[in-house]
């Protein structure tokens, strides 16, 4: 008989422990990300936990705050928009890597509201999305300064006009996807063809500037 490790010691009671913990950590991130879908990341902290079936106290011990938990339940659908980045980054044809990267971000926004929301709105604390922001931005003037030097682009649409296109149409996403199925391409095929070098006529108004538009978007999320 082992007497090293007798029934009823930590060691024996450990074990339960932490399954119990993992257990649980699984229930809060399902109900997270079924309480965003539904919600938004502005859902209630507590609304999660009842979902769960355990108290505020477990689910901050597992998650200190809203921006870790918000963090570990987005963490794939982040990846998968970064990837989408990196490969538009590779296409011959700056505008259809452009094209294709921005149907297959808004596909994924459309079939998962929280990961648009999480995407639309301002939320600190949350490292993975301000990186994707950042790489997002990178990606999405990268093709467009691409596609200006071949003609695809008009020479006078920057980054920033985009921006404010895409954020806009973001925000409306879940209502478009709650009448119908992909009802959101044809705002963004319009927005794009906005882009094309097909007119003489000169944009009016001054371009917006990298800080003007951070300026604009920190409003436009509060």
């Amino acid at each position: 008989m082992d007497r090293t490790r007798p029934h009823g010691s930590p060691q024996a009671e450990a074990a339960p422990r932490r399954r119990d913990a993992a257990r649980n950590r699984e229930l809060l991130l399902a109900a997270a990300h079924a309480v965003y879908a539904e919600h938004g990341v502005e859902a209630p902290i507590d609304v999660i936990a009842r979902r769960a079936g355990v108290g505020n106290a477990t689910l901050y011990r597992h998650f200190p705050d809203r921006g870790a938990l918000v963090e570990e339940v987005f963490r794939e659908a982040l990846g998968r928009i970064r990837e989408q980045g990196e490969r538009a980054r590779t296409a011959e044809d700056a505008w259809a890597g452009l094209c294709g990267y921005l149907d297959a971000v808004f596909g994924m926004l459309a079939a998962d509201r929280g990961a648009n929301d999480l995407m639309t709105t301002g939320l600190s604390g949350v490292p993975s999305l301000d990186a994707l922001h950042a790489h997002n931005r990178e990606t999405l003037a990268a093709l467009l300064g691409r596609a200006r030097a071949d003609g695809t682009v008009r020479p006078d649409a920057t980054t920033e006009d985009l921006l404010l296109g895409l954020l806009a149409l973001g925000r409306v996403v879940p209502a478009l996807a709650s009448v119908e199925a992909g009802a959101w391409r044809r705002p963004l095929a319009l927005l794009l063809d906005g882009l094309r070098s097909r007119t003489e006529a000169d944009l009016p108004g001054p371009h917006l500037t990298e800080r003007q538009f951070a300026s604009v978007l920190a409003d436009f999320r509060t």
